[in-house]
């Protein structure tokens, strides 16, 4: 696979042209998920070294694993912004695009001279995605955040701790830049709103919309009911651990091969049918667990009911037997059980990838899914050479002569 000109994925999003001017996790994700979909994405990127993500992660030979992932479906260009000329390039390549991405502290695009209203006067109706840690305005708009930040702030960090009487180590991380990655998401909602507003609005001229998406505020909204709580009865949720705190039996439970299993038992028929599994049909009949609060509030016996038969089997056989009668239930998965598992081979969600740079790798499949009535997007390269599309884009995009490519190159703004 040649990544700089391999045929872009025909998506839902075909046609649509998007300009990245982004680094890290945040805006890249919410332009790869575009990416997949069919969107035509030109990242901008510094001359030479590239994006930061290109050096995360375990490499081989110098080269990202991650980026392979990352950068997939999008063509780089290397572009010095810090340059008149590099700015007049950003320019012309705005002109041309639906909308911009962007995840720089806020006033740094104005301070190119690439604000919102210089990007309205070259591309009248071109929407504007501005990701940030607080936002574009407020008293915090100006510090500097990544997604843990969000993550800390945004109150979910607090709730992936386990109570205080079972661990004085710190609310873990979940692993991967949560955050990040659910703010590209909500950026991708909004920049697709804009576009679904300018295609309503029938033709009639209207100012390009500025989407103002920010970490902190992204992950806040993931908290259920938490403000609600907070804000009628002064309760502030606290950390429960692996179980849920609105009902029960809700956990993970350990099997004898240390294995994990989660169980879901959690409706009145649920928890029937799990007592009559594990040959506790007393705890069925008792009226203290008649309904979900007095469960919630046994939670912790019922619990350990379900870990003393969970512990007589390795986890495959307890979360199939789990399974087999009819209750939610799952190992609790290695990206070595992910790849292997047979619903996510079926599904398309592991994909090998001849990636240029590393041969074959595998990728994440395509979500959402669509049905077959139409392109349904796909993988068309993995993650770019820095500028690997430096010539297909200022050459035919823009028109410009291997001469001008040579002395951009030349004078370092490209």
């Amino acid at each position: 696979m040649n990544n700089s000109n391999s045929a872009q994925p025909d998506g839902p999003l075909r046609g649509l042209r998007i300009v990245e001017l982004g680094h890290f996790v945040a805006a890249p994700f919410c332009t790869r998920v575009l990416a997949d979909l069919g969107a035509e994405i030109i990242k901008v990127e510094t001359p030479g070294r590239g994006d930061p993500v290109r050096t995360w992660g375990k490499m081989i030979n110098g080269k990202s694993l991650w980026w392979s992932v990352h950068g997939r479906n999008k063509k780089s260009v290397t572009l010095n912004l810090k340059h008149p000329r590099g700015i007049e390039l950003a320019k012309r390549l705005i002109e041309k695009a639906d909308a911009v991405v962007e995840n720089f502290k806020p006033g740094q695009l104005e301070r190119w001279g690439l604000g919102p209203d210089v990007i309205e006067a070259i591309n009248p109706g071109c929407t504007l995605v501005r990701i940030s840690g607080y936002g574009q305005t407020g008293p915090y708009k100006d510090r500097a955040a990544f997604g843990v930040i969000g993550e800390a702030m945004g109150g979910l960090r607090h709730l992936t701790a386990f109570p205080a009487d079972q661990s004085d180590l710190p609310p873990a991380r979940t692993g991967v830049s949560l955050g990040d990655m659910l703010t590209g998401l909500y950026a991708a909602i909004g920049l697709l709103s804009a576009l679904y507003e300018k295609r309503a609005a029938s033709g009639k001229s209207r100012p390009g919309r500025v989407v103002d998406v920010a970490l902190t505020e992204s992950v806040f909204t993931l908290l259920e009911g938490c403000l609600t709580e907070y804000g009628k009865l002064g309760m502030i949720r606290q950390p429960t651990g692996s179980t849920l705190p609105t009902n029960a039996p809700s956990n993970a439970y350990p099997c004898k091969d240390g294995k994990w299993i989660v169980i879901a038992a959690n409706s009145d028929a649920l928890f029937a049918r799990m007592m009559t599994l594990i040959g506790r049909e007393d705890l069925a009949a008792d009226s203290r667990f008649d309904d979900n609060p007095g469960r919630v509030e046994g939670a912790r016996e019922l619990d350990g009911a379900i870990s003393q038969w969970t512990m007589t089997m390795v986890g495959a056989k307890a979360s199939r037997t789990v399974q087999e009668a009819g209750i939610p239930s799952t190992e609790i998965y290695t990206i070595e059980d992910c790849t292997n598992d047979p619903q996510f081979q079926h599904r398309g969600m592991i994909r090998k990838i001849d990636d240029p740079r590393l041969g074959d790798v595998l990728h994440p499949g395509i979500v959402p899914r669509f049905d077959d009535r139409g392109p349904t997007g796909g993988i068309g390269w993995a993650g770019p050479d820095v500028g690997a599309h430096n010539t297909e884009v200022y050459g035919g995009m823009l028109g410009l002569t291997p001469d001008d490519l040579g002395t951009l190159k030349r004078e370092a703004i490209i």
